[in-house]
């Protein structure tokens, strides 16, 4: 058994040495909510962004831990360089007149104003109710 929590603990700071997206996010309150983009379920919040981040390291930990003892994969962090930050959608005429129609009124180009929708959405996607992991999570932790 022994080997076994050597072996798990050698992955885990094999795994945080990786560099992996960290999301920090002030929220209303003035606290900090932060976050490993590429692990669902892991995030923290702290009274300050060091706080947070520190935080974040712990449940990072946790994430990983369970995730290896579970048996379930370690996403790889997100390559920057995969990314062109281009890609192309197809959709309904109608939505395509809607959406140009709300650029033109705000002002802008329809696609800053495209960018603007989805980067707001994800933001909200990103802050929805805990996700199996989080719920697996703290019923293990009761």
């Amino acid at each position: 058994m022994a080997s076994s929590t050597s072996t798990v603990k050698a992955e885990i700071r094999r795994v945080l040495a990786l560099p992996y997206a960290r999301e920090l996010v002030r929220n209303e309150d003035g606290t900090w909510h932060a976050r490993i983009v590429e692990f669902p379920g892991c995030m923290t919040e702290g009274d300050t962004q060091a706080q947070a981040l520190s935080n974040l390291e712990d449940a990072m930990t946790g994430w990983i831990q369970l995730h290896l003892e579970d048996g379930d994969p370690i996403p790889p962090p997100i390559a920057v360089d995969d990314y062109s930050g281009k890609f192309m959608v197809r959709i309904p005429k109608s939505l395509h007149r809607d959406l140009a129609r709300r650029a033109d009124i705000d002002g802008v180009s329809l696609n800053q104003y495209v960018s603007v929708r989805l980067a707001l959405a994800s933001a909200t996607e990103s802050r929805r109710a805990p996700t199996k992991t989080q719920t697996s999570a703290l019923k293990r932790a009761r």
